[in-house]
């Protein structure tokens, strides 16, 4: 007789069995984890950049917008002597406060932002903002204004791209003020007039001269009506502050119709912007 029994297959030999743990299985395992714990920390550091460079963009616009929308409404309904400007002294005005409106030309037609009063970060966070104890705008002396560079909104961002010469408008209750960056035509870290003041100067940030009177000049009386625009240098540090000085040129009466005052730029302002060379 035929043996008919069906014999299966053989199993397949299991896995062979782990030997004990390396000390090469023990570096493989300390170096995973490393590489794991700093995939995470950079992108941590990823979303903080993020949130630093573009979100609190939209934060900072938003926030200025809203203090632009309030000045413009005092403006229109009230007569607070705080903000008649000149005049006034910036001790009167509560920090965080909308004091001007700034415009340059050279950074667009669009470049538009409200001036807050105090320099801290906290105010600083919401836009540019006036330097307490400087002079405000129009009065001779020095009206500083400091300003982010990057995040919070980049109010400063491209102050390195201007020129001797190039207008920067300072809009209050009463008036359009505008003010020439100083500097040669062939540099703007020469000066250019009795003043010895440059048009643009890379300090320290220790270095609060700049904000004298008669910037890096102590005990000097101003006769002239300068303005002083501050931030961080280079781009995407603190190392050092950049500097633009500018001198008053003209002042042009704020429109009104109606007998209501009017945000409207005087055709002479328009006109700045039709100036700027490329």
């Amino acid at each position: 007789m035929t043996d008919d029994t069906i014999v299966a297959d053989a199993p397949p030999p299991g896995p062979p069995g782990r030997a004990p743990s390396t000390a090469g299985d023990k570096l493989r395992f300390v170096l995973r984890g490393i590489g794991q714990t700093l995939i995470t920390l950079g992108l941590v550091v990823l979303l903080f950049v993020v949130y630093e460079v573009w979100i609190t963009n939209i934060f900072s616009e938003r926030a200025n917008q809203q203090a632009n929308t309030k000045l413009e409404r005092t403006w229109a309904t009230s007569d607070n002597p705080a903000l008649q400007l000149p005049g006034s002294t910036s001790s009167t005005i509560p920090l965080g406060t909308g004091i001007a409106n700034i415009y340059i030309p050279r950074l667009g037609a669009d470049y538009h932002w409200t001036v807050l009063e105090g320099a801290g970060q906290d105010v600083l966070a919401d836009g540019p903002g006036h330097y307490p104890n400087t002079a405000m705008p129009g009065q001779v002396g020095n009206f500083a204004v400091a300003g982010h560079r990057v995040g919070h909104g980049a109010p400063f961002l491209n102050l390195d791209l201007l020129r001797a010469g190039d207008s920067i408008i300072i809009e209050t209750r009463t008036y359009w003020y505008v003010y020439r960056v100083k500097g040669l035509d062939h540099g703007l870290s020469v000066a250019d007039d009795a003043d010895h003041v440059p048009g643009r100067e890379i300090v320290d940030p220790s270095a609060g001269r700049v904000l004298l009177p008669v910037p890096n000049q102590p005990g000097v009386t101003p006769t002239e009506r300068l303005l002083t625009l501050t931030t961080c240098h280079p781009k995407f540090t603190a190392a050092q502050r950049m500097i633009i000085h500018a001198l008053y040129q003209s002042r042009v009466p704020v429109l009104s119709v109606g007998g209501k005052r009017s945000a409207t730029k005087p055709a002479s302002i328009q006109a700045l912007y039709a100036g700027v060379q490329a």
